[in-house]
C-alpha cells in the first residue's frame, strides 16, 4: 500500500481491532437506550475479535519460527529437523534443504535429537515451549470464535420471536456514513492490488470446487505486503485472477447489503449502516484477499436481495453452493419460502448454475472428472484426519464431529417445517444460522469463515419488521414480473 499512498504503512491487526471497535460504537451504539437489543448485537459482534486475533497470533508465531529457522538460524551439533505429515515421513539435514520446503505449512516442525527413534506418518516427535504456546494460543483462538458463533446462532434463532422493532438508526448522518464506508472500502482494495499472494501447497478446503481452490490466497496483513499490480499482463494469471475476484466479490457484498436496505427496508441509512459496519469489522481487515470467503458471500447477499426473482436467486444459491458446497444446506429453508410460489424457477436457477459449474470442470480434463465431482458435492465420508482449526486442537477427537453434523443437518432440516410461515426476515435469519451452524463441522478453519454469514447477520441486526414480506405476496407469478408487494410496508 505505500506504493500507492507514499509513507502508508497498513495497521497491524490488534491496533486495527481498537480503532474499529472505538469506532463501531461511536458510531452505533445506542447511547439514550443502553439495555436494548442493538447494544446486545453490537457487543456480540465484538466477541469475534479476540478469538481471530488469538489465531493470528499463533499462526503468526508458528510461521516466524519456520522462516528464522529456514533463514540461517543455528542448528545444534547432531541435530535434525523432521517435517511430520499423515502423507509420510520426510527428514531434512541442513539449512538448503529446508529453505527448499518450508513453504509447506501442512504439517509442523519438530526438533529432536539425531538419535531418536524414527517417527510414523502423522506422529508428532516433540515441541519446543514457544511452539507449543503458539498451538494452544491458535486452538484458544478458534474456541473463542466457535463461542461466539453458538451466541450469534442462538441470536439469529430467536430473531423472528422479535416482534417490536424501533427504528434505531446510526448516529451518523447518510453523507458521514457514505464517506466513512468508501474510505475504508478505498483502503481495504489497496491492500488486496498490493498484497504478496501466498501460494499455499497442498491445501485442503475439504468438499467444494475444485477450481476455487486452485487461486491463491492475498493477506492483507503487513507482513504480506508486496509490489502494486499494475496490468492484467504481470505476473502469474492466477493472481491476477484472484485480486479481480476478490475486489470484485467485495464490491458485490457491499452493494447487495446498500440495496437490500434501500429496496427491502425502505432506508437507505439502515443499508449504507450496514454496509459500513461490515467494512469496519476487524475479520473484513484480515480476510478481504480470501476469494473462498468473499466470493460466496457476495452470491449469497445477491441471493437475498434477489429474492423477489427466484430465478435469479436460485442462480445466485447454485453458484454459491457448487463453489464451498456448504450452502447447499440453505435449500431447506429457500425450497420451503418459495412452496407457495415460485419454487419451479428457483430450482431452475440451482440446476442450471450446478450444470454450468460441473462443465467447467471437464477444463481439467475428462479422466479427473469423477474425482472433481466427488469433492464437488461431498460425496465420501467425514474426514477424520488433516483436520485444521478446533478439529486439531490438544485433547480433540475428530469423532465427535459426527454428533455435530448429525446436529447441523437435524438443524438445517427444520427449516423447512419452521417457521410455518416464511418471510424475508425469517430467510435472512434462518440463512444466517446455518451458515453459522456450519462453522462447527467444518473441519479446515471452522469459524474464520466470517463471511459467509456476517451479511446476513448484519441485515438481520437492523432489518425493520417484514412479517409481510411473504413469498405468495412478493413473489410475480411470471417469470419476468417485478414481484412489487400491493401494500405499504410495515416500518
Amino acid at each position: 500500500m505505500s506504493q500507492l499512498l507514499y509513507y502508508y504503512q497498513r495497521p497491524d491487526p490488534a491496533t486495527w481491532v481498537f480503532l474499529s471497535t472505538f469506532l463501531m460504537f461511536g458510531l452505533y451504539f445506542v447511547f439514550h437506550r443502553v439495555w436494548s437489543v442493538r447494544n446486545l448485537d453490537l457487543i456480540l459482534l465484538t466477541l469475534l475479535a479476540p478469538g481471530l486475533m488469538m489465531v493470528y497470533e499463533g499462526r503468526k508465531a508458528r510461521m516466524g519460527q519456520v522462516e528464522s529457522i529456514a533463514q540461517g538460524a543455528p542448528l545444534a551439533e547432531n541435530s535434525i529437523f523432521q517435517h511430520v505429515t499423515h502423507d509420510g515421513h520426510t527428514e531434512i539435514t541442513g539449512q538448503e534443504q529446508l529453505t527448499l520446503v518450508s513453504s509447506n505449512t501442512s504439517g509442523r516442525w519438530l526438533h529432536s535429537a539425531a538419535s531418536s527413534e524414527s517417527s510414523t506418518p502423522g506422529e508428532l516427535l516433540s515441541f519446543s515451549g514457544s511452539s507449543l504456546d503458539a498451538v494452544r494460543i491458535e486452538f484458544l483462538g478458534f474456541v473463542c470464535l466457535l463461542g461466539t458463533c453458538g451466541l450469534l446462532t442462538l441470536r439469529m434463532l430467536l430473531d423472528p420471536a422479535l416482534v417490536r422493532r424501533p427504528l434505531l438508526e446510526p448516529n451518523l448522518s447518510i453523507g458521514g456514513l457514505s464517506f466513512i464506508g468508501i474510505s475504508l472500502f478505498f483502503f481495504l482494495m489497496g491492500n488486496v492490488i498490493t498484497s504478496d499472494p501466498h501460494e499455499v501447497h497442498h491445501r485442503k478446503m475439504g468438499p467444494g470446487y475444485v477450481l476455487l481452490n486452485m487461486l491463491p490466497e492475498l493477506p492483507t496483513t503487513p507482513e504480506h505486503e508486496g509490489q502494486p499490480w499494475s496490468s492484467p499482463e504481470s505476473g502469474d494469471p492466477k493472481q491476477n485472477l484472484a485480486r479481480v475476484l476478490a475486489i470484485v466479490s467485495n464490491m458485490a457484498i457491499v452493494f447487495g447489503i446498500v440495496a437490500v436496505g434501500y429496496w427491502h427496508f425502505d432506508n437507505i441509512k439502515t443499508g449504507i449502516g450496514c454496509a459500513t459496519m461490515y467494512l469496519l469489522l476487524p475479520y473484513t481487515a484480515q480476510m478481504t484477499g480470501n476469494v473462498e470467503h468473499a466470493l460466496p458471500a457476495a452470491l449469497l447477499t445477491l441471493a437475498v436481495l434477489t429474492y423477489r426473482q427466484p430465478l435469479l436467486s436460485g442462480s445466485f444459491l447454485g453458484l454459491a453452493a457448487g463453489l464451498v458446497y456448504y450452502p447447499f444446506f440453505l435449500l431447506p429453508l429457500w425450497i420451503s419460502f418459495y412452496w407457495q410460489r415460485g419454487l419451479g424457477r428457483f430450482l431452475s436457477g440451482v440446476v442450471t448454475m450446478l450444470v454450468v459449474l460441473c462443465g467447467l470442470l471437464l477444463l481439467d480434463g475428462v479422466p479427473t472428472m469423477a474425482g472433481h465431482l466427488q469433492q464437488m458435492f461431498g460425496l465420501w465420508s467425514p474426514q477424520m484426519k488433516d483436520l485444521q482449526g478446533v478439529w486439531d486442537g490438544p485433547g480433540i477427537n475428530p469423532i465427535f464431529r459426527l454428533p455435530v453434523l448429525v446436529g447441523f443437518i437435524l438443524l438445517s432440516g427444520s427449516f423447512a417445517f419452521w417457521p410455518t410461515r416464511k418471510n424475508l426476515g425469517t430467510l435472512m435469519c434462518g440463512s444466517a444460522a446455518v451458515m453459522l451452524a456450519a462453522q462447527f463441522w467444518h473441519g479446515y478453519g471452522g469459524g474464520l469463515f466470517m463471511a459467509w454469514f456476517l451479511p446476513m447477520v448484519l441485515l438481520t441486526m437492523f432489518r425493520p419488521n417484514l412479517d409481510d414480506r411473504i413469498g405468495s405476496r412478493v413473489v410475480s407469478p411470471k417469470a419476468l414480473g417485478n414481484g412489487r408487494i400491493t401494500v405499504s410496508a410495515a416500518s
